[in-house]
């Protein structure tokens, strides 16, 4: 089953914001359950930042990172390469249908994943089937309608109001992280643990690197070519927009809260 378009892409931008993520930032609610040797499956690698602390800590030997292309592996490759961890095996994949065996894993990990995929029960399904009978599967997902931030800003509203738009018509799930325990379910797991956690931007370096972030991700393809094509903005709202975020960085009250939803679910 083909995935959607990936909305975000693979800009500067989008992977310069994507590397702040770490596994104590990003799976802290997995950490206690980890330890040396588990095989570990991490689904959707990206920027590589967090599967490179996961290798670290069940030894990189016993890590497997799949993406869904070859660009997307590069991306991964390049940072394990970066930081000296050539012993994890990378492969190139479909979630939907993973190509691994069943109960070959002790652990799946995904993060900010299944919001972008065609079948998120699905995915879970195959997470499941390719985990040892008491593995663990760790799930987060962020929820855009969930997002919050201060002051009040008519660029940012509407920057909120293209980026759900162009996510779902691109067979996506912007609001995922409220979903987790649903699809869990839908996927056969019968012992879940939810839990939620924020990520805030509110110091001036915090509100500087996130805001310059999607001051420029609004501009870039593949979303600002997207939003441009649809006729759903032109141009010139696209840079009022971005110029809206860079007003929001400065603002020295600036507070910007992301909602993630997260659940270990035990096969």
């Amino acid at each position: 089953m083909p995935d959607p378009a990936y909305t975000h892409g693979y800009s500067d931008a989008v992977l310069g914001s994507h590397r702040h993520r770490t596994a104590e930032n990003s799976a802290a609610h997995l950490l206690p359950r980890l330890r040396a040797g588990m095989r570990l499956l991490d689904v959707g690698s990206g920027a590589g930042t967090i599967t490179a602390d996961l290798a670290r800590l069940v030894g990189p030997e016993h890590l497997t990172a799949l993406e869904v292309s070859e660009q997307a592996a590069a991306i991964t490759r390049a940072e394990l390469r970066r930081q000296d961890l050539p012993q994890v095996r990378i492969v190139v994949g479909d979630a939907h249908d993973l190509p691994f065996a069943s109960a070959e894993f002790d652990v799946v990990h995904v993060h900010q994943v299944l919001q972008h995929v065609t079948n998120p029960a699905g995915v879970l399904g195959e997470a499941r089937r390719v985990l040892r009978p008491g593995g663990i599967a760790s799930i987060r997902e962020s929820d855009y309608e969930g997002f919050r931030w201060y002051p009040d800003s008519a660029g940012l509203t509407r920057w909120r109001q293209l980026y759900l738009r162009a996510a779902r018509a691109n067979g996506g799930t912007p609001d995922a992280g409220r979903r987790l325990l649903a699809w869990a379910h839908q996927a056969g797991f019968t012992e879940v643990t939810p839990s939620a956690s924020t990520t805030l931007h509110a110091t001036p370096e915090q509100r500087s690197t996130w805001g310059a972030a999607w001051a420029k991700r609004i501009l870039a393809p593949p979303l600002a070519d997207q939003l441009r094509a649809e006729g759903w903005a032109d141009a010139a709202e696209l840079e009022r927009i971005s110029a809206a975020w860079h007003e929001w960085a400065a603002h020295p009250d600036g507070w910007f809260a992301l909602l993630h939803g997260e659940i270990i679910a035990r096969a």
